[in-house]
């Protein structure tokens, strides 16, 4: 089987899978609205009104948006047809395109809410993990199963250093998702993991200056995640040419 094969086999089934995004969108619980704060009734003037923020987008009203099956369903089935004529007929196929159309809510959830769920990421998480483990059990290539360790330690420590230094600057999200990509990437080899989390830091840069330069989101308070999924499809695509293989 060539490449082209399966470029066109994965593209099909990322394809298929991708129009469930909505239905994916629309199982995510909603979060927990936060209790507002008893102040203690001291004789001190009452503290000026805060303007409150602009309520979240219900994750049921994102389902529901027009042409978002087929949209996620074409950049489900685009990014996997890429991925197939890239890695070609490879095992690590199972650790990656299951990824894809996870991905493809993920973005268009933090896109709109500035949250990546918990619910979503956490069982990619096992996912991930499980598929690497399913392609060890049949490879036996212990190299793989190491950089995947590795890859989670390094994308999500690097991760959650910059949100420990500087909460405002990202999302603990973006932690959470960084460790799932980390895995990815780093199973697939160094090039991968490397260019992948470098393009969405270059990737979330110039887009977010770009965003906030056309006042599309404020400069503090972008999502960062979708960046980080096109950056990790850029490493996937061209880590091992630009940085070399495993």
């Amino acid at each position: 089987m060539n490449d082209f094969d399966s470029a066109a086999i994965a593209g099909v089934l990322c394809l298929a899978a991708g129009v469930l995004v909505p239905l994916l969108i629309s199982r995510i619980p909603e979060p927990e609205p936060k209790d507002e704060p008893v102040e203690a009734d001291s004789g001190a003037p009452p503290a000026e009104p805060v303007a409150p923020e602009d309520p979240k987008e219900r994750y049921a009203d994102i389902a529901t948006l027009p042409g978002l099956a087929w949209k996620s369903a074409l950049a489900s089935g685009v990014a996997a047809a890429l991925i197939g004529l890239s890695l070609g007929w490879d095992w690590s196929l199972l650790v990656i395109l299951p990824l894809v159309p996870i991905s493809v809510a993920l973005a268009v959830v933090d896109w709109r809410t500035r949250l990546l769920p918990t619910k979503v990421v956490a069982p990619s998480y096992v996912l991930t993990i499980a598929m690497v483990l399913v392609v060890f059990a049949i490879t036996h290539d212990l190299d793989d199963l190491t950089r995947a360790g590795l890859g989670w330690l390094v994308a999500g420590g690097l991760f959650f250093v910059l949100w420990f230094i500087y909460p405002p600057w990202m999302g603990y999200g973006d932690v959470r998702l960084a460790g799932v990509l980390g895995i990815a990437l780093g199973h697939l080899g160094w090039g991968p993991l490397v260019f992948g989390v470098w393009c969405g830091f270059l990737l979330g840069g110039i887009g977010g200056s770009l965003l906030a330069l056309l006042r599309i989101v404020e400069r503090k308070a972008y999502p960062f995640g979708p960046f980080m999924l096109i950056g990790a499809l850029v490493g996937i695509l061209a880590g091992d040419a630009i940085l070399g293989s495993r």
